[in-house]
């Protein structure tokens, strides 16, 4: 994915949410008049069922919150290839990227056959000096991403996040259990996840107006991310500009 398409990747993935809030919220609507049901037959939504529907929410943001890290990383690498920059044309923090890539130093239990292999994979492209291509940069994050971690692999590529304002003043203000925005969706994505919560207690008093409140602000933080990357891959990968500063 180039850096060009990375808002469009972006603005298709959060429509998803849009969609799925509108249904939350006609849901709620009709459980004001009673017990939500189909039209046409005797089945009807419980309480308890929408609870589970209103929890989903918090899966979907995360995976939107991941998808967009790993995109935004993988435009990088693409840009970087495809633009066929040599190791000495990177700037400092792809460099380091570049040799963790292809040297395996973040691998532990690499065995000294393999490190031997990838060192010496890495000498062959540095005295070829041939462009850089089998390039990866690892995400990390371990699924627990948030606006802390996203700022720091920013700073580990050298990617300059701009967030205006409002959104970073929105993602760092406490909604529920004294957590912003995305550190409340990490950790209800984790607790649904690992099963320490239920999908019934996790949206317990929780309102559509309260999600909607969450999804915009970790939406915002999150175009405002994919947005510093294309321009951080305009203005370093693709024109190389200012590469050692």
């Amino acid at each position: 994915m180039s850096g060009t398409n990375l808002i469009e990747f972006y603005d298709e993935r959060y429509a998803e949410i849009d969609a799925y809030l509108v249904f939350l919220q006609h849901l709620e609507e009709a459980a004001r008049a009673g017990v939500p049901r189909f039209k046409g037959t005797d089945a009807y939504i419980t309480p308890t069922q929408k609870k589970i529907l209103s929890s989903c929410l918090y899966l979907q943001l995360y995976n939107l919150v991941e998808a967009t890290v790993v995109k935004c990383l993988e435009a990088v690498v693409v840009a970087v290839e495809n633009a066929e920059r040599r190791p000495e044309q990177l700037s400092e923090e792809l460099r380091r990227e570049w040799v963790r890539s292809i040297a395996r130093t973040h691998v532990g239990d690499l065995g000294p056959q393999k490190r031997l292999e990838a060192a010496l994979e890495l000498c062959e492209q540095i005295l070829g000096q041939t462009p850089i291509k089998d390039f990866k940069i690892e995400p990390g994050g371990g699924g627990n991403w948030d606006d802390t971690s996203i700022e720091k692999v920013c700073a580990r590529v050298g990617c300059g996040l701009v967030v205006s304002p409002k959104v970073r003043q929105a993602v760092k203000m406490q909604v529920r259990d004294e957590l912003g925005p995305l550190k409340l969706v990490r950790n209800r994505r984790n607790g649904l996840a690992h099963g320490s919560l239920s999908f019934v207690d996790c949206s317990d008093g929780v309102t559509v107006a309260e999600l909607k409140a969450v999804a915009t602000a970790v939406g915002d933080y999150l175009r405002d991310t994919a947005s510093s990357f294309v321009k951080f891959i305009e203005l370093k990968v693709v024109n190389n500009n200012e590469v050692n500063s």
